[in-house]
């Protein structure tokens, strides 16, 4: 659009520098806006590489003993068990609601079961089961985690949103695992230790080692932290386990290594 002539010359390229000054600095905000959006949050404020799932056996264990599943309790070898009429009762509960419901939903139904550990369902160390061994024996955190991995799926989310995480609970000293699921406004906790579903910024206690979905695995570094003066560890102590804010105490035995 041409300036109105009765504007002196220098008036009409001060205006126009005023313009193209004001267009830039509008592309330059939507840009970094755009370019916020894009960056993926960071799992339990960790930096991820991602790779290949190929170094995880018992993760692919699960895969090929999973690859002809069809769902909860839709073959006949599932019919007989208890937990049936409360599974079909949770999806109907769920139907239509919003996603962070059916995770809380899904958390609860699964901590119903009493945790056990691998050596004495399958005499071995560390096993992965599958969502039907783990309605029939229970099971350790992983086992937890991947039944809720599939039932997620079953009601709609997609593998991509999720993430079964092996961390370092750093108040008990020892392995653990949950699972992770993101949301457009923020990435969510499944753990066996609780049926409350909060946010992973609300779990400073754990450090992520890996994560696995079907297709990737991500390796997860914190960052580095700055120096600061350290306090009496029995106060940090007591502040924590009187607290209730995400960081909780310990229910049952976990794996005292880093999950395999």
């Amino acid at each position: 659009m041409a300036a109105p002539s009765f504007i002196p010359r220098a008036a009409r390229g001060l205006l126009y520098a005023v313009l193209v000054a004001a267009c830039l600095a509008v592309w330059s905000a939507s840009g970094v806006r755009a370019a916020d959006k894009a960056q993926p949050p960071r799992l339990f404020n960790t930096l991820e590489f991602k790779g290949k799932i190929k170094k995880l056996p018992k993760w692919m264990g699960v895969l090929r003993r999973m690859a002809l599943w069809r769902g909860y309790f839709k073959d006949s070898s599932m019919d007989r068990l208890p937990s049936k009429a409360g599974w079909l009762k949770l999806k109907k509960s769920v139907a239509g609601k919003p996603p962070l419901e059916r995770l809380k939903a899904v958390n609860r139904y699964f901590n119903q079961w009493p945790y056990r550990l691998d050596m004495s369902n399958y005499g071995q160390r560390d096993y992965w089961a599958t969502p039907v061994e783990f309605l029939k024996k229970s099971g350790d955190c992983e086992d937890y985690a991947i039944a809720k991995y599939y039932a997620l799926k079953e009601l709609g989310f997609s593998p991509g949103q999720m993430r079964i995480v092996a961390v370092r609970d750093m108040i008990r000293n020892i392995g653990h695992a949950v699972l992770a699921v993101y949301l457009p406004d923020d990435i969510y906790i499944l753990d066996n230790q609780t049926v409350m579903v909060l946010s992973h910024k609300r779990y400073t206690h754990y450090v992520p080692q890996y994560s696995v979905n079907e297709r990737f695995r991500w390796m997860h570094v914190p960052p580095m932290k700055k120096k600061k003066t350290q306090a009496a560890p029995t106060a940090r102590v007591q502040d924590r386990n009187n607290s209730d804010n995400g960081t909780l105490t310990a229910r049952e035995p976990e794996k005292n290594n880093q999950m395999e």
